[in-house]
């Protein structure tokens, strides 16, 4: 078992089920079945959902085998913690504006440098 990415795989999966609920409900709001409407409505929702899709897989893989690379504590849970508000931050910048947004820009900066950390890590720690 790996506790820590178990527990952050846990709050990462909540944060992904409450993203593809507003998807829905815009979807639902504006009675689109498919796609992000005639006029794009809600495109930023959407791309909130997918962005995070598209991220949390390989951060997760990378904390995971951290963790079995046996990194210490405080590394894995800052990873994990700065993650998840990493995302957050992301989700609620992009959700509020189309362009550039303070949590947009800051929370796509900690999610690239938090995989780099992590990265660079198993790089070293496989030799």
């Amino acid at each position: 078992m790996a506790p820590v990415t178990t527990l952050y795989a846990g709050l990462l999966g909540l944060l992904y089920l409450a993203l593809a609920y507003l998807v829905v409900r815009g979807r639902q709001r504006h009675r689109i079945n498919l796609g992000i409407g005639a006029e794009g409505q809600i495109e930023r929702q959407v791309r909130v959902h997918a962005n995070f899709a598209e991220y949390a897989p390989i951060f997760l893989i990378l904390l995971l085998l951290a963790e079995l690379a046996a990194a210490p504590s405080w590394l894995l849970h800052g990873a994990g913690a700065g993650f998840v508000i990493a995302r957050l931050g992301h989700a609620q910048g992009l959700a509020s504006a189309a362009g550039v947004s303070r949590g947009r820009f800051w929370g796509t900066a900690l999610t690239w440098l938090l995989i780099l950390v992590l990265s660079i890590y198993l790089i070293f720690k496989s030799f």
